[in-house]
């Protein structure tokens, strides 16, 4: 038998005791350590993937995205249309209800045409001064090629128009030029713009 007291086995048993409790604290202490690492990686990779999906998300309705654009053509009495990321197959032209004018599908190239609304314009601007400027709203949708996949794209556009007085021909309309108003809309909208761009 050893020499110790009861009391020196009792101290001894009870600092074995502490150092079995603080290597079980520091195994605990590490594997929550490594827990909050394993969780850390993984929350980041979570955000990354998200991040990327968001972005090729961003990408691919960026990339999808009309810019429509007019060129004047035919001594202003057109506007040829094109995007030039997107090859337009088909475009309608819709007007005003109020300013009478039937919905236009041109055939080929898509195009707007002055003549679809001149007589109209005209008519509404007769009256004043020869030469004017203004606006005319329009609401514009256009099929087109995204890479293989077909999409339709709509927006409210404006017309930029003129008219010029002619010496015993009475006036003509010219077009200027096509500027968006919003990206999508519909008849209401248009009905809407109409009445605020209206020319008195």
């Amino acid at each position: 038998m050893s020499g110790e007291t009861p009391a020196e086995r009792r101290e001894a048993a009870a600092t074995r005791r502490r150092w079995v409790t603080l290597a079980e604290v520091v195994a605990l202490a590490g594997v929550v350590i490594a827990a909050l690492t394993l969780w850390t990686t993984w929350s980041d990779h979570r955000a990354e993937a998200v991040d990327k999906a968001a972005s090729r998300t961003a990408e691919a309705r960026e990339r999808a995205r009309v810019e429509l654009a007019a060129t004047v053509t035919d001594g202003g009495r057109s506007l040829a249309l094109k995007d030039d990321r997107h090859d337009l197959s088909d475009a309608v032209v819709t007007f005003p209800k109020a300013l009478g004018v039937a919905t236009q599908r041109p055939a080929g190239d898509p195009v707007i045409q002055a003549d679809w609304f001149a007589a109209s314009l005209l008519k509404l601007t007769d009256g004043g001064r020869d030469d004017r400027t203004g606006r005319l709203p329009v609401l514009v949708t256009l099929h087109y090629w995204d890479g293989d996949a077909a999409r339709t794209a709509t927006g409210i556009y404006d017309i930029v128009w003129r008219t010029e007085g002619r010496l015993l021909r009475g006036r003509v309309l010219r077009l200027d030029g096509l500027r968006l108003r919003q990206r999508g809309g519909g008849q209401a909208a248009l009905d809407a713009a109409w009445a605020r761009a209206k020319p008195a």
